[in-house]
């Protein structure tokens, strides 16, 4: 029941959720829903520009690959384990999210930290790897909150 909670939970962080997000931003809050979902975009491109660029330069093997006691309990999106994408862009989008809508935070927070959670239980990512890409994520939100309050 735990593993099939975290394995829907984590298919909803490979961006169905915030696709779903984005799109009922627009529809309940017109121009402003709309503003808010091109910065969450804007902010997941850089994402897995980054994301990318880590994932062939560190190509630190996933937890399953490199101890035969792990399972992997659903089936990764890419060879190497670090850092947790799905992590980095739940915690940038959260973070995103929620400097235009902090009343999301009941419903966002849980949803990632389930996210975070999720990688490592599903026994795809070491806690190191969710613990970065919650920094990156945290840091790249900040920068394009930052950035975004200059314009």
């Amino acid at each position: 029941m735990v593993r099939r909670y975290f394995a829907a939970i984590s298919r909803l962080g490979d961006g169905v959720f915030w696709y779903a997000l984005m799109g009922a931003l627009v529809l309940f809050d017109g121009l402003s829903g709309l503003r808010a979902s091109l910065h969450l975009a804007l902010i997941g491109v850089v994402a897995l520009s980054l994301y990318k660029v880590l994932k062939r330069w560190t190509r630190r093997p996933r937890p399953f690959a490199a101890d035969g006691r792990i399972q992997a309990w659903v089936a990764p999106l890419d060879e190497f384990s670090f850092p947790s994408g799905h992590t980095l862009h739940a915690v940038a989008f959260t973070t995103v999210a929620l400097a235009y809508y902090p009343w999301l935070a009941v419903l966002l927070v849980p949803f990632t930290a389930s996210v975070a959670v999720s990688r490592v239980v599903l026994g795809l990512h070491y806690p190191s790897d969710v613990l970065a890409a919650t920094a990156i994520g945290s840091l790249l939100a900040g920068i394009s909150l930052w950035i975004g309050s200059l314009l």
